[in-house]
């Protein structure tokens, strides 16, 4: 979800495909939407000296999309030798299969029920393939299964949906959890200050080069929110909905659904913390 917010010096222009760091190239999925942007970004990074590549989100299930992707691959003189996921929403997600049937390839993702093969991804883990390093970072929140995943030597990390290139993201209750999402996004600005992060290769939007700039713009736009829902509760506003209307009248409707569901997180979290009484 986006609230039609820019982040700090960031263009509101569409994403292209092609390069964005050393190691990181965008092919853009054709489902742009008011909840996916332009579009989902499925990432293909590499060593540049290296025959493998590893496919990160290979987005909805669109046969022309994915044969791109293993175009661009194979155009870079590569074959894919893994493919991962940041989390199991379709529009990152619905094509991991036959993209893997397409590619011979293994699917890893935190939750066992999208993995193809033996291997998940937790914790500590680090992706080797064709020489690459690849950390997988937990960033619950927006859904419990969220991961980015930390490239050192491009001082990058892919967001998925934890954080966008333009906009803010739903925290989409119940399996999001708000304690969660804002435990994450200080793990990602540890990210920035302690392993100097800079860039930010978002699930939709365009790429982020003030890494720390973006974290801190969500982290105070949270913080906002929150006040904001706690407020109209005192004001008398009891529903999700009856929230919704009075904290998010600036969003497009059609964008409403989608809030509901970040109310929702933050009414139990001002419940769990209490903030107001459930």
């Amino acid at each position: 979800m986006t609230d039609a917010t820019a982040l700090p010096g960031q263009p509101r222009g569409a994403v292209v495909s092609g390069p964005a760091t050393a190691r990181a190239v965008n092919v853009l999925a054709p489902n742009p939407s008011a909840m996916t942007l332009d579009g989902t970004n499925t990432w293909i990074v590499a060593e540049p000296d290296s025959d493998l590549a590893v496919v990160i989100d290979p987005g909805p299930l669109d046969d022309v999309h994915l044969r791109a992707v293993i175009d661009a691959v194979e155009h870079a003189g590569r074959r894919v030798g893994l493919t991962l996921l940041t989390h199991g929403h379709p529009d990152h997600a619905e094509g991991a299969g036959r993209f893997a049937e397409l590619t011979g390839t293994k699917v890893r993702a935190l939750d066992a029920a999208l993995r193809l093969g033996d291997e998940g991804l937790g914790a500590g883990d680090v992706i080797t393939t064709g020489g690459l390093e690849l950390r997988v970072v937990p960033t619950p929140g927006h859904t419990a299964d969220s991961l980015s995943f930390h490239l050192p030597a491009d001082r990058a990390v892919l967001t998925g949906d934890t954080i966008l290139g333009r906009g803010t993201t739903v925290v989409a209750h119940p399996d999001g959890r708000l304690g969660d999402y804002l435990d994450s996004l200080r793990r990602l600005r540890s990210l920035t200050v302690d392993d100097g992060v800079h860039t930010v290769l978002p699930g939709h939007g365009p790429v982020l080069e003030d890494a720390q700039g973006a974290v801190e713009f969500y982290l105070a736009h949270r913080a906002h929110r929150l006040a904001q829902v706690e407020t109209a509760v005192e004001a008398g506003h009891r529903t999700p909905s009856d929230v919704v209307a009075a904290v998010y009248a600036d969003v497009d409707r059609s964008l409403w659904p989608a809030a509901e569901l970040s109310v929702r997180a933050q009414l139990e979290y001002l419940t769990e913390h209490g903030l107001i009484q459930g």
